[in-house]
């Protein structure tokens, strides 16, 4: 009887705030929300149906991004908690964070895959998006960064920049998001903030503008001093009766000024940081830099707090300098600071530029940007909307794939919950259901009439005679896919399951453009190509859970390349008569291998000067089609060229001549000249950073050198050594299960793929001869 009350009881008050919201929408995915994560809803808890359409000054889209383990989900957990949108605290160990909701994420205790939740801070509705840490997710990072506007980098207080901190920061940097650092774990005993700032100044090339001191260290750390305003904020558990899960919970804490009943050596810090932090700020931005030389100049320090926040925001905006924050998220300290500092420091949408939104003014403009799928509504397509409303029940056009579709429900996304709502306005990230073209990176608009206005508008303001942008213009940048470094044969266990394995590795190719799937033109194979070990073994277990498919799978193999040795110029000439029609076509052209082997450079395509003004857009098209069918296959293996330039010196043909034609005659001449130039096989070198005691140094390094492996640095890392070096992709197979082996467990470490670099001739004989089948 008393757990039939409680229920009841629950879903009185539950309903109570949806009546107050005066909102429908779909009941029962709330009730199930509510029960997995709030247990008996207090009235601190909030409706996420609150404000539906807050001002747009109002919004935060934000990122949090980190390297492993540094506690992006555990901070994502505080902020829901002490928002008033969760009630309970969820531990990554425990496996019951509101982000991490994946039945792989909860049992490796990892973040596979990105999870929007939104949540209202005060008077700011922050849109959030917890992503990965792990390298062979890095399109996670990448195509959430691609919309956001802020982030939040959390470093480990111990560990400074690490390797993948450093991933991400690039990632942050290519689509110039400002950011806000966040120094957690100053809890542990190696917690150190001078290291850290001067790890995120060397490594980052960053300008680290420290905003709190810690108060105390290690085990005794309690608070910060926010320097801005002299406010020494320190978190101390509850007094008198409690439960166990209202104990040392971080919601309560002390908030008092300065004052000279202090610690001297804290006093004495923070007037030296606060010092230095006006004299940051002044050589960062002029505005503030007038104010203290006008205003100021008698006593610095008497600036006002106000004063120095705008300034510092300022700074931050045009990223010449990133705000940095201390706490610890697992045991509840520094982090309203932190949601404080999101808000007062990171931009709105409206403070975020974006050229091409202003050719469709006030008309629908949006970007998908993830896609999962649900087995009873199907697709849901995550948008992230740069202009105009969406509503369901609404028609609007794809432009990438010339497509009208209807939006049948839209919805505030909340992990793997979510809550329906009548509309949505610019600025805000939106999750909607009936999209079932859309793709990742595909630009959503209103009408196709809408599309054609906008790109009229472009091409009257850019000039006349510029056609070819015409189409660009009005198409929002997509989402820039890494190459697949790891690929293996997958079977169904008969061949009755076939249809349904290619139905589920289609639906996770929606999902995760970074997976590849291909059918082996030989064996008949289906080809699996994937970022990582780690990676294809998720792959592998979400068939089985979420499809009900015992797939198998085969070896893990290399992602190759190939390139060329040297130029070569040659000439094909191809004379065919199809029926009554003859076709004439010659090609001259030049291959030679390009300097640099790095992931982005696959094969370039030039025509000589004079050449490229005479051939007509059509025969163009062809000669481009017929070269990028060679790019495809190297010369020795059949792997994907990369690295290799190609000139198209002359192409001459008769009247008639078919544009398949000039396509099939560049195709051999391509493979002409690449049998002549020579072919080499490129190997994907990784960046290997192991962090392992001083006492099992020696046992990685000797395993290392057995792996081809090169040592570029040995750093110290308080008690532990940090190695950095570069070895082969081919001799990592298994490589965490081998460091646990010989470090006895007391190690970690991390891959990401540095470059290709061209395989010796002993180890390219042995892999052709492996490949032939000879050995």
């Amino acid at each position: 009887m008393h757990v039939r009350a409680c229920r009841t009881l629950r879903r009185m008050i539950w309903g109570r705030y949806l009546l107050t919201a005066g909102l429908q929408g779909c009941r029962c995915t709330v009730s199930c929300h509510v029960q997995r994560h709030f247990g008996f809803l207090p009235d601190d808890v909030k409706s996420l149906r609150a404000v539906v359409n807050p001002d747009v000054s109002k919004i935060r889209n934000i990122g949090i991004m980190a390297h492993i383990d540094a506690g992006k989900t555990t901070t994502t957990e505080r902020m829901l908690y002490y928002s008033g949108y969760t009630r309970a605290l969820g531990d990554v160990d425990d496996g019951d964070t509101v982000t991490d909701f994946m039945a792989q994420e909860r049992e490796r205790g990892i973040t596979i895959q990105s999870a929007a939740v939104t949540f209202d801070w005060k008077t700011h509705r922050i849109n959030l998006i917890d992503t990965p840490g792990h390298v062979d997710f890095t399109l996670e990072v990448e195509r959430a960064l691609r919309v956001l506007d802020g982030a939040v980098a959390v470093f480990d207080a111990s560990a400074g920049v690490e390797a993948q901190t450093l991933t991400v920061w690039r990632q942050a940097q290519k689509h110039h998001v400002p950011c806000v650092c966040f120094l957690n774990k100053m809890d542990k005993p190696a917690a150190s903030l001078s290291f850290s700032l001067e790890s995120i100044r060397q490594k980052l090339k960053a300008n680290p503008v420290l905003l709190q001191i810690p108060v105390g260290s290690g085990k005794s750390f309690s608070g910060v001093v926010d320097l801005l305003t002299n406010q020494k904020l320190v978190w101390k558990q509850r007094s008198g009766i409690r439960s166990m899960r209202d104990e040392d919970d971080g919601r309560m804490f002390e908030s008092k000024p300065l004052d000279q009943s202090d610690e001297p050596d804290l006093l004495q810090e923070v007037t030296e940081a606060r010092a230095a932090l006006i004299e940051q700020v002044a050589d960062l931005d002029d505005e503030f830099a007038d104010l203290l030389l006008t205003d100021f100049s008698d006593n610095f320090n008497d600036v006002s707090s106000i004063k120095l926040q705008e300034a510092v925001r300022r700074v931050t905006l045009a990223r010449k300098g990133v705000p940095v924050l201390c706490g610890s998220s697992l045991r509840n300290k520094g982090v309203q600071p932190l949601l404080d500092a999101i808000t007062a420091y990171l931009p709105a949408p409206n403070e975020r530029h974006h050229d091409l939104v202003r050719w469709y003014n006030d008309d629908l403009c949006a970007l998908a940007f993830k896609v999962l799928h649900d087995k009873q509504r199907g697709p849901l397509v995550f948008l992230r909307i740069y202009s105009g409303t969406l509503k369901p029940q609404t028609a609007v056009h794809n432009i990438n794939r010339n497509s009208t579709e209807r939006i049948s429900r839209l919805m505030v996304p909340f992990a793997d919950q979510h809550v329906e709502i009548p509309s949505m306005t610019a600025g805000n990230i939106a999750l909607t259901v009936g999209l079932k073209q859309t793709v990742t990176g595909d630009t959503i608009v209103s009408s196709k009439a809408s599309a054609a206005a906008a790109a009229r508008r472009a091409q009257s303001d850019g000039g006349a005679g510029k056609k070819r942008r015409e189409h660009a213009d009005v198409v929002l940048s997509g989402v820039e896919v890494p190459e697949p470094v790891f690929f293996c044969t997958i079977e169904p266990p008969t061949m009755a399951k076939q249809a349904d394995l290619e139905t589920a590795l289609t639906n996770l190719q929606r999902e995760d453009p970074s997976l590849q799937v291909r059918v082996d033109a030989d064996s008949g194979q289906t080809i699996l190509c994937g970022m990582g070990e780690l990676h294809i073994e998720i792959v592998h277990d979400r068939i089985r859970r979420e499809y009900g498919i015992e797939t198998y799978l085969g070896p893990l193999q290399v992602a190759y390349r190939e390139s060329i040795l040297h130029e070569v110029s040659t000439t094909e000439t191809l004379d065919r008569t199809v029926g009554e029609r003859r076709h004439v076509v010659t090609v001259a052209l030049t291959v030679a291998p390009l300097d640099t082997l790095t992931p982005g450079s696959s094969c370039e395509l030039e025509f000589t000067e004079e050449l490229g003004g005479q051939l007509s857009a059509a025969v163009k098209e062809a000669v481009e089609n017929g070269a990028h069918s060679s790019f495809l296959q190297g010369p020795l293996l059949g792997y994907p060229l990369q690295g290799v330039s190609t000139l198209i010196q002359r192409v001459n043909m008769e009247p008639g001549t078919s544009p398949a034609m000039v396509s099939a005659c560049v195709s051999r001449c391509m493979h002409k000249a690449l049998r002549l130039a020579g072919g080499q096989v490129l190997e994907p070198v990784m960046s290997l950073e192991v962090t392992v005691g001083e006492d099992r140094l020696s046992s990685v390094l000797g395993d290392l050198a057995q792996r081809r492996g090169t040592v570029q640095d040995i750093q110290s890392r308080h008690d532990d050594k940090v190695l950095v070096a570069t070895v082969p992709l081919a001799e990592m197979m298994g490589y965490s299960t081998i460091l646990r082996t010989v470090t006895s467990g007391n190690a970690t470490f991390t891959l990401e793929l540095d470059t290709y670099v061209a395989m010796n001739p002993q180890d390219q004989n042995s892999l052709l001869k492996k490949m032939s089948g000879l050995l």
